[in-house]
């Protein structure tokens, strides 16, 4: 939790600031603030300070650093209770941020500001409002806001269970008239107002504790209550928790009623639709009038228009920098490049092992930055590598711009579907050949297996593949088989119930027949046999599609992976879809192989059947990795298989499809 951050000038300049909370917000007015007495200290007084160590100010623990050349200071303050620990980070990564951005503006300000005065002449004005626009123009808030973000989700402060406002909630139940308590509840979420106030007070309190001698327990102050686990419990009153039943004692239906704490299902409760969709994220309609999901387009980031980091800082370094050379590399260079260039120009320069190395080695680190596996960077530099060797480089063309190209020829080669994509044409081929075979029977259903490993989002992500289906006009049976985990079941049914309010809203729903339903035998069945049940129950309702939710797995668990096979053995879906997560690099490659290797294994035991792999990838919490898609080129290569859809959201309509050219456009950028 942060209090302030600033960004001015040694002379006293302030760029750009910011308060979050209000007591600071009124402290950063006064001659009290942390920030004016480090800057008395170290900068007007001249006590020179290492950036490394913490400058400490009535409570509170104030870090910069420094940028000599354009004499700008970074400043955070934070209390000093808590213990930040990216702090040093979140400097340099400002920093960083905040001159690549603004460095020819910054400048430009620098050169016009009259040294060893704080006066502002009429150019240095309108620099300042140059660059204050182009902030605001920049995002620059937003930008910071998402940097702090993610520095915060790494780090964090302490373990969730006991965080520093749980704490002060408890010191402040001790003594009700130091500091006001947080809520009846230590977990209630409350506004920055209050968290100011109980800091505020919690520092009184530490300030004034010795002085009243509350050690010793002579202190005028009220005693404090006494601790909640050494109270005398009240054995009259009526509603005192019951002991529980601990032992080999045999356990009665009664018994089992007193533990259930399950809510019924309530089917006629009514759903609160807004939230469920997002109008932003919503697809499109085709000239045949088919819901297609939108395109997820790299340059959009995590949908909030902002460029990543990776595309700041490249605004000075440019694409792809390669290491720079040592002196000796560059003496011994130096002679040969105008027979380098001359061979260039004349056609007949050719590329060598030595001349492709430097290259593909930034390339490959370049890769991995981007969050591909190592061992498929290796060999796609490689391959890149083999191609290129004896090629004439003719013209002004670099060998890094060549290898560029030549990689993104080979990662268009690699990523380019080799089976169709499109469910809804496989979903008509299939309906028709049914008919076709068996016309006065119902048709078959299509059906979409999802597998994956544990807590990936399998059954969100089916959720929402089931919404994109019924915006179609299909109708979808969705089998649980997923009869492990605590919840599954009962999870889909809030899914299916909010599906459903969604076709009701949304005038999908024709004559009143259910659109969606789901299909579960509880918990403890065989998977296998509740798929089998599932399609046999959409054949005869006439279910267009059947989306089974299998259980999730770690791919080195033979006996699940053998159960899983065997769902697949017995129903032989139309496909098996693994879902990933795209945060994942090296472990995407070992997951999606390994699951991979098994179902074909094991589907095919006796060699009764043909080997039945994956068919198809859907990638999940895409929204949170900016343009690291390097899990996409990962899993695509290990199996060949397309990636079908990718989860960048929270609702139903967060969907989106993979063009082949934006993966590349990211990879590369």
């Amino acid at each position: 939790m942060l209090d302030h951050v600033s960004i001015s000038h040694q002379n006293g300049l302030i760029l750009w600031s910011r308060s979050f909370t209000p007591t600071f917000e009124a402290l950063a007015k006064t001659a009290a603030s942390p920030v004016n007495a480090l800057i008395k200290e170290a900068f007007i007084e001249g006590k020179a300070r290492n950036e490394d160590e913490a400058f400490e100010k009535d409570g509170y623990s104030v870090r910069w650093t420094m940028e000599n050349g354009l004499g700008l200071v970074f400043v955070v303050v934070f209390p000093a209770l808590l213990p930040l620990t990216y702090i040093p980070e979140l400097l340099q990564r400002t920093k960083q941020l905040f001159i690549a951005l603004f460095q020819p503006y910054l400048q430009s300000l620098i050169d016009s500001l009259t040294a060893g005065t704080l006066a502002l002449s009429s150019a240095s004005t309108t620099a300042l409002r140059v660059l204050e626009q182009k902030i605001d123009e920049e995002r620059w808030a937003a930008i910071f806001d998402r940097c702090l973000k993610s520095l915060e989700g790494v780090s964090g402060l302490v373990p969730p269970s006991w965080n520093m406002i749980d704490w002060m909630s408890i010191v402040s139940k001790t003594d009700s008239n130091s500091s006001p308590a947080l809520s009846d509840n230590e977990y209630t979420p409350v506004t920055a107002e209050e968290i100011a106030k109980n800091v505020q007070a919690l520092k009184s309190k530490m300030k004034g504790g010795r002085a009243k001698g509350s050690r010793g327990g002579r202190g005028e102050g009220p005693s404090p209550s006494p601790s909640p686990s050494r109270k005398t419990p009240n054995n009259n009153n009526a509603t005192a928790k019951l002991m529980r039943k601990w032992g080999d004692s045999k356990v009665s239906a009664d018994d089992m009623a007193a533990l259930d704490f399950s809510a019924p299902a309530d089917t006629n409760a009514q759903v609160d639709t807004e939230g469920l969709v997002s109008n932003d994220a919503l697809g499109t309609r085709n000239s045949s009038g088919a819901y297609e999901v939108a395109d997820w387009d790299h340059k959009r980031g995590n949908e909030s228009g902002l460029p990543s980091e990776e595309d700041i800082l490249s605004r000075r370094t440019g694409q792809l920098a390669i290491t720079p050379k040592t002196d000796t590399e560059e003496e011994s260079t130096e002679s040969s490049t105008w027979s380098d260039m001359f061979s260039r120009l004349t056609g007949k320069k050719t590329l060598t092992q030595e001349d492709l190395k430097p290259v593909l080695v930034e390339m490959e680190r370049h890769l991995m930055s981007k969050n591909v596996a190592k061992d498929i960077s290796e060999k796609m530099c490689e391959s890149v590598g083999a191609a290129l060797i004896g090629k004439k480089l003719g013209g002004l063309n670099s060998v890094k711009s060549e290898v560029q190209n030549a990689l993104s020829v080979s990662l268009t080669r690699v990523l380019t579907p080799k089976t169709s994509t499109d469910i809804l044409l496989e979903i008509q081929r299939k309906r028709q050949a049914s008919s076709l075979a068996s016309p006065d029977a119902p048709p078959d259903p299509y059906a979409l297996t999802f597998v994956g490993v544990n807590g990936v989002g399998k059954s969100t992500n089916l959720s929402k593949v089931c919404f994109w289906l019924l915006q179609n006009g299909l109708r979808v049976l969705i089998a649980a088989c997923d009869t492990f985990r605590s919840g599954a079941v009962e999870q889909l049914r809030v899914h299916v119930r909010n599906l459903g309010a969604l076709g009701e809203e949304m005038g999908i729903d024709e004559g009143g027949s259910k659109k969606i339903e789901l299909f579960e035998r509880g918990y403890g069945k065989d998977a296998a046999g509740i798929a089998k049940d599932a399609l046999s129950y959409a054949k005869e309702n006439r279910f267009d599609v059947v989306l089974i939710d299998t259980a999730g797995r770690m791919q080195d668990n033979e006996p699940l992976m053998r159960a899983l096979a065997k769902l697949v053995a017995v129903n032989n879906p139309d496909k098996i879809i693994f879902v990933g997560e795209a945060l994942v690099g090296n472990e995407a490659v070992d997951q999606l192989s390994k699951f991979d290797r098994s179902l074909k294994d094991f589907s095919s035991a006796g060699g009764v059947q043909k080997k039945r792999g994956i068919d198809g990838i859907i990638l999940t919490k895409f929204d949170t990795i900016d343009d690291k898609v390097g899990a996409a080129l990962s899993m695509t290569y290990v199996t060949g298989q397309p990636i079908l859809f990718v989860g960048c959201g929270q609702t139903y309509t967060d969907l989106r499809q993979l063009k082949v050219n934006h993966i590349v456009q990211a990879l590369l950028s």
